[in-house]
């Protein structure tokens, strides 16, 4: 399978002198085209800070990162924003949805953004709602909204250009159990059935679960990874449980 994404020996530091953290402390990773990869860890395990370095929010103080074929550090200005605006997805814990915009308004906007045809838009618009179970909120606006209903708007508007990556921020962080229940359906079935390409960091060991693969960070670095393969969603759910006990207290919040 094709390597979408991979982080090399990244280090991220912040500071100067005596008093210099170090976020990220040699973190290597790869992604291949089609996986589901979650990423967990403490606070102040690194995890945010590898999310926001793969998302260009920020830039590692040393290492590199390869999304699709392309290295980070050599794009800049108007190439790095439309490498982020065409291969890019993003899924955060607030939506960030429009709120002057209907829910199809909202998803439309990514395609406008990229230049898509305008004839296509409106069908793929309800091709991607009607996906995601909320073919009938197109019309509505944000607040008519339930935050499951928002969130998987948000996703359905991250997924719709057909990005390289997807990256996700706690997406189920300000749901109840019964809507971040059906949002990761969804991303399930976006992984499955379109072969979304899914990097997420999440505290939540029940939302790690759908992954195909959860690595855990501690102190900047991997402390371990475990893969799925065979198992079914509550056998995972029970080696992620085991990982995060190992871990020790650090981690209690997820548990």
């Amino acid at each position: 399978m094709e390597e979408i994404l991979k982080v090399t020996d990244l280090k991220r530091s912040y500071g100067k002198g005596s008093a210099v953290t170090k976020a990220l402390d040699g973190v290597s990773l790869s992604l291949k085209s089609g996986e589901f990869v979650g990423v967990m860890g403490p606070s102040g395990s690194g995890k945010t800070t590898l999310l926001n370095c793969v998302s260009t929010i920020d830039r590692p103080t040393s290492g590199s990162i390869v999304i699709d074929g392309k290295v980070l550090s050599g794009l800049k200005g108007k190439d790095l924003a439309k490498f982020r605006r065409e291969r890019l997805g993003f899924i955060f814990q607030d939506c960030n949805l429009l709120d002057t915009l209907t829910a199809g308004e909202n998803i439309a906007l990514a395609l406008s953004v990229v230049r898509a045809p305008a004839g296509q838009i409106p069908g793929r618009v309800k091709e991607m709602a009607e996906l995601l179970g909320i073919g009938d909120c197109l019309n509505k606006y944000p607040y008519q909204m339930s935050g499951g209903q928002q969130q998987r708007c948000a996703a359905a508007r991250a997924m719709i250009t057909h990005p390289a990556l997807v990256l996700a921020d706690e997406p189920t962080g300000a749901l109840d159990s019964k809507s971040a229940r059906l949002l990761l359906d969804c991303l399930e079935k976006l992984n499955r059935d379109m072969g979304a390409t899914i990097l997420m960091v999440t505290h939540d060991a029940f939302t790690a679960s759908c992954c195909s693969r959860v690595v855990f960070l501690r102190d900047g670095q991997i402390y371990l990874e475990i893969r799925r393969q065979g198992d079914d969603r509550r056998s995972f759910f029970q080696k992620i449980i085991r990982v995060v006990t190992e871990m020790g207290g650090e981690m209690a919040d997820v548990l």
